[in-house]
């Protein structure tokens, strides 16, 4: 890697990290860890699922994904029904709770970032969208 790539990719780290840690502070989502968050994210994509298939889809041990759960569970997020299917299995679904709080994290992110963006220039604003256009192709 040139230097210049590896000063790039230590500014973008640093950015980005910046950046995701101010959106959680003003959407309130610090009280969830990054764990839950995602677990709630993949979820409102991808619901129903089995704990097996959210662990494996969120990349952590199966006993990971179980406590991350049970704390969802005991925050009202989560609901577990018996798969119609296979007996042995639990689906999990969103609660009407968890619907609001994505959505309205989802909303304070956006309105920041909005008003953030609205102290840039037209011409900074341009540039903005096009470098989220190259990191979305390097992600």
């Amino acid at each position: 890697m040139t230097e210049s790539a590896s000063e790039a990719a230590h500014a973008v780290r640093v950015v980005v990290g910046r950046l995701r840690r101010r959106l959680r502070e003003v959407a309130g989502d610090e009280e969830l860890t990054p764990s839950q968050t995602s677990a709630l994210g993949r979820l409102m994509r991808e619901e129903p699922m089995s704990a097996s298939a959210l662990a494996a889809a969120e990349g952590v041990r199966p006993q990971s994904m179980a406590a991350t759960l049970d704390v969802l569970h005991q925050r009202g997020l989560v609901e577990r029904s018996p798969d119609p299917t296979d007996g042995r299995r639990h689906d999990l679904w969103l609660t009407e709770a968890a619907h609001e709080f994505v959505a309205g994290s989802r909303r304070s992110k956006e309105e920041w970032l909005s008003q953030a963006l609205g102290t840039l220039t037209e011409a900074e604003r341009r540039t903005v969208i096009e470098a989220m256009a190259l990191l979305e192709r390097l992600a």
